[in-house]
């Protein structure tokens, strides 16, 4: 399943994204296309490295938020969420 995402991408639009994203089940290959997302702030940065963590693909991601996200990853290395 592939996901778009338009727009802002955090705050309030990200709960949406975690709303549906919830509704799916473990037996799909889940995709969240970025290419025309905009506006990431740091919850949203929080929530693509744990989608990422949970193999979700984040497609058309700018290079700045996988750098975000890896950031994000190491620094709560070790920290239970």
């Amino acid at each position: 399943m592939i996901f778009t995402v338009i727009g802002r991408t955090d705050g309030e639009y990200m709960a949406e994204v975690k709303r549906v994203i919830g509704l799916e089940t473990s037996n799909h290959n889940l995709v969240l296309d970025l290419k025309d997302g905009r506006q990431v702030g740091h919850s949203a940065i929080r929530f693509l490295a744990r989608c990422e963590a949970e193999s979700v693909v984040l497609d058309n991601c700018p290079a700045y938020i996988h750098d975000w996200s890896a950031a994000e990853k190491h620094r709560n290395v070790g920290y239970e969420r």
